[in-house]
Protein backbone atom coordinates (compact mmCIF):
# COMPACT_ATOMS: atom_id res chain seq x y z
CA UNK A 1 0.00 0.00 0.00
CA UNK A 2 1.42 3.36 -0.98
CA UNK A 3 1.47 6.46 1.15
CA UNK A 4 -1.33 8.13 -0.82
CA UNK A 5 -3.61 5.10 -0.31
CA UNK A 6 -2.95 5.29 3.43
CA UNK A 7 -3.91 8.96 3.43
CA UNK A 8 -7.17 8.15 1.68
CA UNK A 9 -8.07 5.70 4.45
CA UNK A 10 -8.22 8.51 7.01
CA UNK A 11 -11.67 8.51 8.58
CA UNK A 12 -13.91 11.17 7.11
CA UNK A 13 -16.44 12.04 9.79
CA UNK A 14 -18.38 15.25 10.05
CA UNK A 15 -17.20 17.89 12.46
CA UNK A 16 -20.17 17.16 14.74
CA UNK A 17 -19.37 13.44 14.83
CA UNK A 18 -15.69 14.06 15.61
CA UNK A 19 -16.53 16.46 18.43
CA UNK A 20 -19.17 14.08 19.81
CA UNK A 21 -16.75 11.14 19.84
CA UNK A 22 -14.11 13.27 21.54
CA UNK A 23 -16.59 14.39 24.23
CA UNK A 24 -17.76 10.81 24.81
CA UNK A 25 -14.19 9.59 25.23
CA UNK A 26 -13.40 12.43 27.64
CA UNK A 27 -16.52 11.70 29.69
CA UNK A 28 -15.56 8.03 29.87
CA UNK A 29 -12.01 8.87 30.93
CA UNK A 30 -12.75 11.59 33.48
CA UNK A 31 -16.36 11.30 34.65
CA UNK A 32 -16.57 7.53 34.39
CA UNK A 33 -14.18 6.69 37.24
CA UNK A 34 -15.36 9.53 39.48
CA UNK A 35 -19.06 10.30 39.25
CA UNK A 36 -20.48 6.92 38.26
CA UNK A 37 -18.94 5.10 41.29
CA UNK A 38 -20.03 7.98 43.52
CA UNK A 39 -23.64 7.65 42.37
CA UNK A 40 -23.42 3.86 42.68
CA UNK A 41 -22.11 4.13 46.24
CA UNK A 42 -24.96 6.48 47.15
CA UNK A 43 -27.33 3.77 45.88
CA UNK A 44 -25.75 1.34 48.39
CA UNK A 45 -24.06 -0.85 45.78
CA UNK A 46 -21.05 -2.95 46.79
CA UNK A 47 -17.82 -0.87 46.89
CA UNK A 48 -15.84 -3.42 44.88
CA UNK A 49 -18.47 -3.31 42.13
CA UNK A 50 -18.33 0.48 42.04
CA UNK A 51 -14.54 0.45 41.82
CA UNK A 52 -14.69 -2.18 39.09
CA UNK A 53 -17.21 -0.20 37.07
CA UNK A 54 -15.10 2.95 37.43
CA UNK A 55 -11.96 1.15 36.29
CA UNK A 56 -13.82 -0.43 33.39
CA UNK A 57 -15.19 2.92 32.21
CA UNK A 58 -11.69 4.42 32.39
CA UNK A 59 -10.22 1.59 30.32
CA UNK A 60 -13.01 1.84 27.75
CA UNK A 61 -12.39 5.59 27.48
CA UNK A 62 -8.65 5.13 26.97
CA UNK A 63 -9.21 2.43 24.33
CA UNK A 64 -11.76 4.63 22.55
CA UNK A 65 -9.32 7.56 22.60
CA UNK A 66 -6.54 5.40 21.11
CA UNK A 67 -9.01 4.23 18.45
CA UNK A 68 -9.81 7.84 17.53
CA UNK A 69 -6.14 8.74 17.35
CA UNK A 70 -5.24 5.66 15.29
CA UNK A 71 -8.05 6.39 12.79
CA UNK A 72 -6.85 10.01 12.68
CA UNK A 73 -10.20 11.36 13.78
CA UNK A 74 -8.25 13.36 16.36
CA UNK A 75 -5.18 15.09 14.95
CA UNK A 76 -2.79 17.76 16.09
Amino acid sequence: MTETEKEIQVASYSKFARISMMIISMLLIFAGPTYVPYVMSKANIDPTATAGVGALLFIVGIVFMFFLVSKKVITE
